[in-house]
């Protein structure tokens, strides 16, 4: 799996999600759209590329979404 392009695509979801005004809803919409969308080996290797360091290069928006809902997506 290509990290690097799944923190791409986060990005491109936060990045989307984040011009919304309400921040809760905004880390809401990124943590469904990554659990109904991604299947579970991509949301694995993402938090196994956070696990391992790669938080920086995710936006806030995405930190908070994936911080927030683990649980729920590991």
């Amino acid at each position: 799996m290509d990290v690097d392009n799944l923190i791409h695509m986060a990005n491109r979801i936060g990045e989307f999600f984040q011009a919304m005004p309400d921040r809760a809803e905004a880390v809401e919409g990124v943590a469904t759209h990554i659990r109904r969308f991604w299947e579970p080996r991509m949301r694995q290797a993402l938090f196994a590329a956070v696990d391992a360091g790669a938080a920086e290069s995710l936006l806030p928006v995405v930190r908070e979404a994936l911080e927030a809902r683990r649980s729920e997506l590991a």
